[in-house]
């Protein structure tokens, strides 16, 4: 199995430019950074906020 290269890499990047504009990628990658680190806290059972409202 082939991992993802340079040129595969540029061909998804103008694809997403495309799709969503350059001003809306900035927003979308800090929702999908929010959304894996959410899921990664998740399956650790850490729940931060609650930990802030505590202390």
């Amino acid at each position: 199995m082939r991992s993802i290269g340079l040129p595969e890499l540029l061909i998804i990047l103008g694809i997403a430019v495309l799709l969503f504009g350059g001003r809306k990628i900035p927003e979308v990658a800090k929702g999908l950074g929010e959304g894996i680190r959410n899921f990664k806290n998740a399956l650790k059972g850490e729940d931060k906020t609650e930990e802030k409202k505590q202390a």
